[in-house]
């Protein structure tokens, strides 16, 4: 159950999904990053609006998050979207490592509008070799080296 103020976040992620669809953004996809009881990211999807295949709901408002916030971690931030959020979304979000997500629409419901995300849930767990689009390792010296000069940075900032 949500408080009165989750709702009205909720909701505005909402609001980003009805306004982006019939503006010609993208599909209707809305999400919103809040912090304590401020929204600090705001996102609808892109995708067909900017020609950008990640510009997912998700991913704009983590963007401008933040952009916002000055950080590339939202440790103490919730995310709230219209819809639950897809493979690349999923990955961003544990990425950004939010307290955690409220979504409205289900993945199922998604599907039943055309967004089916289930072909890429099964090519992750498809092995590399049986996968539709082809993953050829191609082990090189010059990206080993520049691995191994990651781990002995001293100046490095670990996240």
């Amino acid at each position: 159950m949500l408080t009165d103020k989750e709702r009205i976040f909720l909701e505005r992620a909402i609001e980003l999904s009805e306004w982006g669809m019939k503006n010609g953004r993208g599909g209707p996809f809305g999400c919103v990053v809040v912090k304590g009881d401020q929204i600090v990211g705001e996102g609808s999807n892109q995708v067909t609006s900017s020609n950008d295949p990640t510009a997912h709901a998700e991913v704009v408002a983590i963007r401008n998050a933040c952009k916002t916030l000055g950080t590339y971690q939202l440790n103490e931030c919730v995310i709230y979207t219209s819809c639950e959020p897809c493979p690349m979304c999923l990955g961003a979000i544990y990425w950004a490592r939010p307290l955690k997500v409220v979504y409205a629409n289900t993945k199922k419901e998604a599907a039943e509008i055309e967004f089916d995300d289930d072909f890429i849930y099964n090519e992750i767990a498809t092995d590399l070799a049986d996968r539709k689009i082809p993953f050829i390792h191609a082990p090189h010296k010059k990206a080993q080296a520049v691995f191994k000069a990651w781990k002995n940075w001293e100046g490095k900032k670990r996240y």
